[in-house]
């Protein structure tokens, strides 16, 4: 057991972990934040995205002993109080989601893809940086233009 200090959602946790504890399960399980999904265990959905430091990561690729002293935003740190951030607006205003499972990586991911591209995005930046993102659902239009429209939406 290690006690790790992070802080999430701009709060500061700390708690006594295993060793071997997947940041995904630390957040979900210990922390009650169960907007990270969990669908593959094997980083190939992209349905448990994080951001660590400022940066989209895959939660089940880490373990929370590896984040000690880092800062996370999950899905549920991403609105401010009752207003949503301006990419989840731009999913539920486009229907970017359809069973929803996916929809928290998606955005996550989403956000980091419009901080590194501040000049714009087209469609086929946007596809091709959500390779590591799977939604079993759609044909991923409407996921576009939701990512379009919420990186307009940031500035």
């Amino acid at each position: 057991m290690s006690e790790v200090t992070l802080t999430v959602n701009g709060r500061e946790v700390t708690r006594d972990v295993e060793d071997r504890t997947l940041l995904s399960t630390f957040l979900r399980e210990t922390l009650g934040l169960t907007g990270t999904h969990v669908g593959c265990d094997t980083s190939q959905c992209g349905a448990c995205t994080v951001h660590i430091d400022g940066r989209a990561v895959k939660s089940c690729t880490v373990l929370a002993a590896q984040v000690a002293g880092g800062e996370v935003v999950t899905i549920e740190g991403l609105a401010s109080g009752e207003e949503l951030h301006p990419m989840q607006a731009a999913f539920r205003e486009n229907h970017g989601l359809q069973c929803g499972f996916c929809t928290p990586g998606m955005i996550m991911m989403a956000v980091e893809i419009a901080n590194r591209h501040p000049g714009g995005l087209d469609e086929d930046t946007i596809r091709k940086e959500l390779e590591g993102n799977i939604c079993r659902c759609t044909g991923y239009h409407n996921i576009v233009k939701s990512i379009d429209a919420g990186a307009k939406a940031m500035g």
